[in-house]
C-alpha cells in the first residue's frame, strides 16, 4: 500500500482500503472475523479486482460479511455457500468468487456441499472460519469442537463415544482430484496474519488458471463462545487448537 501524506503532517502508513464499506465493525472483541474480512478486502483492492469479485456468505456470524465488504455480496442458506458460489462462477467465469464460511456451515450442515464442490473442482475460493464452536447460536459443539471441549451443548466435555471425534475436514478435502491448493493459516499473531494474506493473494490468482478449488481454512478464536478474555482465547488457540489443526500448507499446487 503506499504511503501518503495527511494534511497535518504525519505520514499515513496505514488506512481502510475501499473495499471496505464505512460499517464498524461489530464482532465481539478478539474475534478473528474482523481481520480476516479486512485482509481479503485488502487483497481485493490490491488486486484492482473489486468490480470483479463476488462473495457468498451464509448463516452464523458469516452472515454479517456483507455488511463490510464493499463488493458484490450474495446470501446463502445454511451450509449451501459453495453450491450458490459454483452456479455464480459457472455463470460469470471472468470473475473473482469465494464463499466465506463457519464450521458448523461448511462442515456440518454443508458438508455434502462442500465435498461435492471440491470433488467437481469448481474454480473458487472457499474460505473457512474454524472456532470449534457454534459461535452465533449459543456456543454449542460444532464437528469441529475438541474432545473433552466444554460447550453448552457438552456441558461435561465433548466424549469420542457418545459424540465422535473432531473433524479435519481439511485433510479430508485436500485428498479429492478437485483440490487444487489447500492450506490452513490462522490470525493469531502478525506473522500469522501476513501469512494468511499471502495464501489469499495465491488462491484469487489460481483462479484464473482454473485449475481447481482454492481452500483456506483459518483457525480463530471466539473468546465469548468459549468464555474467555481475548488473551486467554488466543493463549487456549496456542496450546489446544493448533495441536488438533496444525497451521501450514496441506495441499499445494505441483506445476
Amino acid at each position: 500500500m503506499e504511503t501518503a501524506i495527511s494534511t497535518n503532517g504525519f505520514e499515513v502508513v496505514f488506512k481502510k482500503p475501499e473495499t471496505l464499506t464505512d460499517t464498524p465493525f461489530h464482532y465481539c472483541p478478539g474475534c478473528g472475523h474482523s481481520v480476516v474480512h479486512r485482509l481479503l478486502m485488502e487483497v481485493v483492492d490490491e488486486m484492482g479486482i473489486q468490480d470483479k469479485t463476488i462473495g457468498v456468505a451464509p448463516v452464523g456470524c458469516s452472515v454479517f460479511a456483507y455488511n463490510y465488504m464493499n463488493i458484490d455480496m450474495q446470501e446463502a442458506a445454511h451450509g449451501r455457500a459453495s453450491a450458490v458460489a459454483t452456479g455464480i462462477k459457472r455463470i460469470h467465469p471472468d470473475k473473482f468468487v469465494f464463499s466465506y464460511q463457519g464450521d458448523g456451515d461448511l462442515a456440518a450442515i454443508g458438508t455434502a456441499e462442500t465435498i461435492h464442490t471440491v470433488n467437481r473442482g469448481e474454480n473458487i475460493l472457499m474460505v473457512f472460519i474454524n472456532n470449534a464452536i457454534y459461535g452465533m447460536t449459543g456456543g454449542q459443539m460444532a464437528p469441529t469442537t475438541l474432545l473433552e471441549q466444554v460447550t453448552s451443548t457438552s456441558p461435561y466435555g465433548r466424549n469420542a463415544h457418545a459424540m465422535g471425534y473432531p473433524i479435519k475436514i481439511t485433510e479430508m478435502i485436500a485428498q479429492l482430484p478437485g483440490a487444487y491448493y489447500v492450506t490452513r493459516q490462522s490470525v493469531y499473531s502478525a506473522p500469522a496474519v501476513r501469512k494468511l494474506k499471502k495464501a489469499i493473494e495465491k488462491s484469487f490468482g489460481y483462479q484464473k488458471l482454473n485449475r481447481g478449488t482454492a481452500f483456506i481454512e483459518v483457525v480463530s478464536n471466539c473468546p465469548s463462545g468459549w468464555k474467555m478474555t481475548p488473551v486467554e482465547s488466543n493463549k487456549w488457540l496456542e496450546e489446544k487448537m493448533f495441536p488438533m489443526y496444525p497451521l501450514g500448507d496441506i495441499k499445494v499446487p505441483k506445476d
